[in-house]
């Protein structure tokens, strides 16, 4: 699940087209893009917040981070259909797309995030969207991975 320049799809983070930030959207104090995933390139393992991160404030080496980081961004910040309380910090999961890939990252201080309202009745559009585009979601909680399957 790591983010390395290095890797194949679906771990790669490298993107072909990325999508423009949202000009109403900001991470804020958000930094769940600098603890939940996995960066190979930083050494940071998942769920451990990384070592350049301020919680709450920010990178503090935001002027020179890594590309990988620089051209990350959640799905939040680039999709007109996720509302405000979809902002990762509010929801505690952070989703982003990879290729055929969309990933939702669970904190771990909200386990069951991805199961409650609105986010799983959301989550199973997000399904149902990716499986029409010829992909696939899939949940981390902690160590535990799930595909999620649209519901009928």
């Amino acid at each position: 699940m790591g983010w390395d320049m290095t890797d194949a799809p679906p771990t790669d983070h490298t993107r072909l087209s990325a999508p423009a930030p949202l000009a109403d959207r900001s991470c804020g104090t958000c930094t769940l893009c600098c603890d939940l995933p996995e960066i190979e390139a930083l050494q940071k393992p998942a769920n451990r917040l990384c070592r350049h991160a301020i919680p709450h404030k920010g990178c503090s080496i935001y002027e020179s981070r890594p590309p990988l980081c620089r051209d990350f961004l959640c799905l939040w910040r680039t999709s007109e259909t996720l509302g405000p309380e979809w902002q990762p910090d509010r929801a505690g999961l952070m989703i982003y797309r990879q290729g055929p890939q969309t990933t939702v990252l669970v904190h771990p201080d909200h386990p069951g995030a991805a199961s409650r309202e609105p986010y799983a009745s959301g989550l199973q559009t997000l399904a149902r969207q990716a499986e029409a585009a010829g992909g696939y979601l899939i949940v981390f909680v902690g160590e535990k991975v799930t595909r999620l399957y649209p519901s009928a």
